[in-house]
């Protein structure tokens, strides 16, 4: 399957690496496709400058010391294509998502929890973290 991931979540991976994020995240990244647009990585480097300056080499090791596919996300696109979101800052996301053909979107920003979609279905790591512990 392909994940589409977002930056809460990659940040939470990267602060927290003993904590139910990153052991999602591990999982996926030895049994899935991986997928990070240009626009998380974007967000991921300046959360990391303004909050975190001094774990700015965390983040870059991260990109480095994984295998994922990164998607382009679009410099434009028509809002009204998209389920409408309450915070238009995560629209570049959705759509990232949407367009780059991932079946679960797993993000833990709650903007996202009542957008309803065929694909990609979209997980908090919590909800899939309780997956993994039934299999």
């Amino acid at each position: 399957m392909r994940f589409f991931v977002d930056t809460n979540v990659i940040i939470s991976a990267i602060l927290f690496p003993e904590g139910k994020v990153a052991r999602v995240v591990s999982h996926i990244l030895t049994k899935h496709t991986v997928v990070i647009s240009t626009y998380t990585k974007k967000e991921c480097v300046e959360v990391f400058q303004k909050k975190f300056p001094q774990k700015q080499k965390l983040l870059k090791t991260f990109f480095e010391g994984i295998h994922y596919e990164e998607f382009q996300t679009p410099d434009s696109f028509n809002t009204s294509n998209y389920p409408e979101i309450r915070d238009i800052k995560d629209m570049p996301i959705l759509v990232s998502a949407i367009l780059s053909d991932s079946d679960i979107l797993l993000t833990g920003d709650k903007d996202f929890e009542n957008i309803i979609l065929n694909k990609p279905l979209i997980f908090t790591p919590a909800k899939y973290y309780e997956l993994l512990k039934q299999t």
